[in-house]
């Protein structure tokens, strides 16, 4: 998980206090006092027995000057970033339901929702069909994504050991075209009701969830799972996400639909070199060279650009085990990140050739989705690597604290970062972020009135490295055989 905190909100009226606007992932999540992340710092020192945990900024009885704040900002969010990283935290039951709670308590506060046991019902897209049909589910307001995938699959009579292989995204339509935007993959413990009223307009998608192409066979053997799994497939061939390579593989695979031979087409189309890839949106990036604009998509252990010059598509892929580490950034606009960052950056740094390493840079608003991509293939390869003959969402599953409230189950490849240490540089000469005070209209809520709005007007939060750069656990170095 990406955690940041750009800005800060003064509530209360007499009297006031400072509130944190906590970011996962890039999208504003909950608002925090100091307390409650104090209570929680406290709750995974008695529960993480033998985990170090990160320092966390201490109490202090005067009220705090600007200066004070914007440090105890800054400690914050590099703590919680040192939570995010270490996959023993971030998969800590206490974690989960402690942010569970608070996207929900936000969410009541704002008056988003009336009570915690308000009962909705959700439309949730699935590839019964290669156009995908629309199903509604019944689900509580504090129900997560977890709770709500299961749900789903038992909808469609999913066997509940299948489950685990698939996940819920949240996806936009494009007006003009109709294609298909991918926003992100929710988080295990937030609740999807929440989280599409903050992201409007959104729907609900089940996808796969793995990038090993060879756990397919685990879900051919239940005719529900196949037709999922064929449909979908279908789907992306249709929208290009899978490049058919020559004519005659594209003859081949109509025909197999139109027979409805649906395990002749998978084998044909599991040769095709990007089946199993997301397809992202056109974005800025530096390579070949600066502003050049590519399609990019990842999986099969690569993220490949594809660029146009003239007549002429050419296709770059970078695998992921020559990527050394990564890192997103994040500059902030003080009155829209609530809503949406301004800017998001991938940068990757990558072993072009033997001891020769060079940054590559995407400008992508799905920057944090490919982020979260590359580090779950990172999470397969090292499981595969270690030789485990149980699949690590697997042993959550079965480690996971489950209720009525839907406690997480499983965040295997969502948004965990590697455990590994991470890269620290320098810390600049100038801060990282500037504060302004803004006079903002007082909201009509009363739970959370905003006299004042502190804000970061520009924030970056790889300035300060520590936390902020993904060391890659896959990343192989480059023989004389390689070159």
């Amino acid at each position: 998980m990406h955690f940041s905190i750009p800005d800060t909100q003064e509530l209360g009226s007499s009297p006031t206090y400072t509130a944190y606007n906590i970011h996962i992932n890039g999208i504003h999540y909950c608002v925090l006092r100091y307390k409650q992340l104090h209570s929680l710092n406290e709750q995974l020192r008695r529960h993480c027995v033998g985990v170090p945990l990160p320092p966390f900024p201490p109490k202090r009885l005067l009220p705090l000057t600007s200066g004070q704040l914007e440090a105890r900002r800054s400690s914050l969010e590099q703590y919680l970033q040192a939570v995010g990283q270490d996959n023993r935290l971030a998969r800590s039951v206490h974690l989960q339901q402690f942010l569970q709670r608070a996207q929900l308590d936000t969410a009541l506060a704002e008056g988003q929702v009336a009570t915690d046991c308000e009962e909705q019902q959700l439309e949730v897209q699935v590839y019964t069909n290669p156009a995908g049909e629309r199903i509604l589910v019944s689900c509580s307001v504090q129900q997560n994504a977890s709770a709500l995938l299961k749900s789903v699959c038992r909808e469609l009579q999913l066997p509940e050991e299948l489950v685990r292989f698939f996940c819920l995204f949240l996806v936009r339509r494009q007006k003009k075209s109709g294609d298909l935007h991918l926003v992100r993959r929710l988080i295990d413990f937030e609740s999807p009701y929440i989280t599409r009223l903050q992201v409007q307009p959104c729907e609900l998608l089940l996808r796969t969830c793995y990038w090993d192409s060879s756990r397919d066979a685990k879900l051919t053997g239940s005719k529900v799972a196949l037709n999922l799994l064929y449909n979908q497939t279908v789907a992306d061939v249709n929208r290009e996400w899978v490049v058919i390579c020559t004519p005659g593989e594209g003859r081949q695979l109509n025909s197999l639909q139109l027979q409805g031979r649906a395990r002749e087409y998978m084998d044909l189309v599991r040769q095709l070199p990007s089946y199993g890839c997301l397809q992202f949106d056109e974005a800025q990036v530096d390579y070949p060279e600066p502003n050049t604009m590519a399609l990019i998509s990842i999986g099969n252990k690569e993220l490949a650009l594809r660029t146009a010059h003239g007549v002429k598509i050419y296709e770059t892929k970078f695998r992921v085990t020559r990527m050394r580490s990564w890192r997103v950034s994040v500059t902030h606009n003080t009155l829209e990140s609530r809503l949406q960052p301004s800017h998001l950056q991938l940068a990757f740094e990558y072993l072009i050739g033997k001891q020769t390493l060079r940054w590559i840079t995407i400008n992508s608003e799905q920057a944090m989705l490919m982020s979260v991509c590359l580090q779950a293939m990172v999470d397969e390869l090292l499981q595969r690597g270690c030789g485990s003959g149980k699949d690590e969402d697997e042993e959550q599953e079965q480690n996971a604290v489950t209720s009525s409230s839907s406690t997480p189950s499983s965040t295997c490849s969502t948004s965990t970062w590697a455990s590994s240490s991470c890269s620290t540089s320098t810390a600049p000469t100038t801060p990282p972020v500037r504060f302004l005070s803004e006079d903002s209209a007082t909201r009509s809520k009363p739970r959370l009135t905003t006299s004042r709005t502190f804000g970061a007007v520009f924030f970056r939060n790889d300035v300060v490295d520590n936390g902020a750069r993904v060391a890659n656990g896959a990343f192989e170095g480059i023989g004389d055989d390689d070159l």
